[in-house]
């Protein structure tokens, strides 16, 4: 049974940095593809970062290209994202996210099979 958790939400300053981490539970993360997604008030659930966990390619979304850094760590079956120069309007519920047919980047366009709870991340002065 896949599982995925999600820790690291909070509160920071506009500009600030935050790395979100996500622990993966029924399957290693060399066999999917993982990725990180979020919806904001009234906004559409958006695919931001995303890896493969076959090659370990990489897609962002234009919107944050540049300043998020996606990663794993095999050994603790856990990816993170690392959130730099955040932003008001990235306040939002940050969700983690896996696919075992779809590669990084159409799984980031279109959605994934699996969803974690969800981390509040909140960006307010």
């Amino acid at each position: 049974q896949v599982e995925l958790v999600e820790s690291g939400g909070g509160l920071v300053q506009p500009g600030g940095a935050l790395r979100l981490s996500c622990v993966a539970s029924g399957f290693t993360l060399d066999q999917y593809a993982v990725g990180w997604f979020r919806q904001a008030p009234g906004k559409e659930h958006e695919g931001i970062a995303c890896i493969s966990g076959s090659d370990d390619s990489t897609y962002y979304a234009d919107s944050v290209k540049g300043r998020f850094t996606i990663s794993s760590e095999s050994a603790k079956n856990t990816m993170y994202v690392q959130m730099h120069n955040l932003k008001p309007e990235e306040t939002a519920v940050y969700y983690c996210a896996a696919d075992h047919l779809l590669p990084a980047r159409r799984m980031c366009e279109q959605g994934a099979s699996y969803f974690g709870e969800g981390t509040q991340v909140t960006v307010s002065s």
